[in-house]
């Protein structure tokens, strides 16, 4: 018995041999357990959150759990490691000194905040994906795809913002408040600096904003803006690009876009044409009227011509030329694509040349007659 009490005396001296100000071995022992048992415990929720990722991520109901378990796993195995370092900071001992605790522990609490302040910083950065899968949600029921792309700036924002915070947090707990003050005010007089010799660039961001919020145009809409004719092509923070009918990509400053006249031809509900039809002074008032009613027929049964109340076409006889009769001709082509237009223009045109033939009403072209006296007084 003596023996057995000798060993375990031995046994306890060497764990309760201090290592440091009062810490004895077996105390780091049970913060190496503690810490062994905070990654098993994170591993488990990493592997049930997994788990329940797997099984239900293609169900509706439970969409929303699992993109945010998906999204937290890995910050939230960090964040157990810092609760366990918290939780392991009681096997120790701190010997306060004077009313002031020793550095160890300041500098173990401020270890655990720093490894805290990270996990929920990549919670949150991890969350922003959440969040663009149901703001791509959202704009999918809009009609317009600038949204779309107002998606992926507000995503990128948001990360770039909490990454600041986090690194500013961490940056304070590290080096000191004071330092950090020191660096925002250089910062801000540094930034100052920056921001008069970026306005250009500060410029062109809040225009970028106007054309997210008032949105006088849509990807791949036909516009015309500063003499550039061509299809939005991307609207970025800083610029926008249009591809112009020859091919080239123009790339404008979005301070010039908010301040200049847009002109969007891809918007409007429909093309309009206008021109004039010039028939021979032979043809008479009968030909005329003819030539005026068959011109109306034609109009009337190509289905692509607009005949609503508004936009109707119209067909008059308008003036007494210097060779020719006019028929003034307007109409309205629906769809308003350039291409379903120039189809329609040509099939309008052979049609109506084809009942001119059939009517024999002869189109006037440019003639001048010519008068020759003679001396005999006789005109020929």
């Amino acid at each position: 018995m003596d023996f057995i009490v000798g060993q375990v005396d031995s046994w306890w001296n060497i764990l309760d041999y201090e290592l440091v100000r009062g810490n004895g071995v077996w105390r780091f022992m049970l913060v190496l357990l503690g810490i062994i048992g905070t990654f098993v415990v994170a591993m488990l929720f990493q592997y049930f959150a997994n788990l329940h990722v797997k099984h239900h991520k293609d169900m509706e109901e439970r969409r929303f759990l699992s993109l945010v378990l998906q999204a937290i796993v890995k910050p939230a195995y960090v964040g157990i490691f810092a609760i366990g370092l918290n939780v392991c900071k009681v096997f120790l001992y701190f010997n306060e000194e004077n009313g002031i605790k020793p550095a160890i522990e300041a500098g173990w609490t401020k270890t655990a905040q720093v490894v805290g302040a990270v996990a929920v910083a990549y919670a949150l950065y991890s969350l922003v994906d959440v969040a663009e899968y149901y703001l791509n949600r959202l704009v999918r029921r809009t009609k317009t795809e600038l949204d779309d792309m107002l998606v992926p700036l507000l995503r990128k924002s948001l990360r770039v913002t909490i990454a600041i915070i986090a690194a500013l947090y961490v940056a304070e707990n590290t080096v000191g408040t004071d330092h950090i003050k020191s660096l925002l005010v250089g910062a801000g007089i540094g930034g100052i600096a920056i921001a008069m010799a970026a306005k250009d660039t500060v410029a062109n961001f809040f225009g970028s904003i106007t054309i997210f919020a008032d949105r006088p145009f849509q990807l791949n809409e036909l516009v015309e803006i500063e003499g550039n004719m061509g299809f939005i092509e991307d609207v970025g923070f800083r610029s926008t690009r249009i591809r112009t009918l020859d091919g080239h990509l123009v790339t404008l400053p979005n301070s010039i876009v908010t301040n200049s006249v847009v002109i969007n031809i891809g918007n409007r509900p429909h093309i309009r044409r206008e021109f004039e039809i010039t028939i021979t002074y032979n043809s008479g008032s009968m030909k005329t009227a003819e030539a005026v009613d068959i011109i109306k027929k034609v109009l009337a049964e190509t289905p692509e011509v607009n005949t609503d109340t508004e936009n109707p076409s119209r067909v008059y006889f308008s003036e007494f030329a210097s060779c020719s009769l006019n028929i003034y001709i307007v109409y309205w082509v629906v769809p308003a694509d350039r291409w379903v237009f120039r189809e329609v223009n040509e099939r309008v045109n052979f049609e109506i040349m084809k009942r001119f033939e059939q009517a024999g009403i002869e189109f006037a072209f440019p003639t001048q007659t010519l008068y020759l006296k003679k001396d005999d007084g006789r005109e020929e």
